[in-house]
């Protein structure tokens, strides 16, 4: 019987000390993270790869609404649209539109 007590405190004082750790070295990750997409090269670089990514994806659209013609569905180019207005694109556009 000593030795079963003596055998569940040290797992309970395991238990909390590796807890308390763990939860440090998750306080240090989640710090680290936060410095690394605070930093303005990271968030420059972010930032650039969204709009490339922006900017090919309306010119795959557009390469191939000019192959599909008139059989893109509604619904993808009211998000298209809908994407443009969000980002800044006031501009008008011709994307969904048929020409009759």
């Amino acid at each position: 019987m000593q030795y079963r007590l003596t055998f569940i405190a040290g797992v309970a004082l395991g238990y909390v000390l590796g807890t308390r750790a763990g939860r440090e070295r998750y306080e240090q990750l989640k710090k680290a993270a936060q410095r690394f997409s605070e930093n303005p090269a990271v968030r420059n670089a972010a930032e650039s790869a969204a709009h490339n990514g922006r900017d090919f994806a309306g010119k795959a659209y557009h390469s191939v609404s000019e192959k599909v013609g008139d059989k893109v569905p509604v619904s993808v180019s009211d998000r298209v649209r809908s994407l443009r207005e969000r980002n800044g694109h006031t501009g008008s556009d011709d994307w969904g539109t048929t020409n009759t």
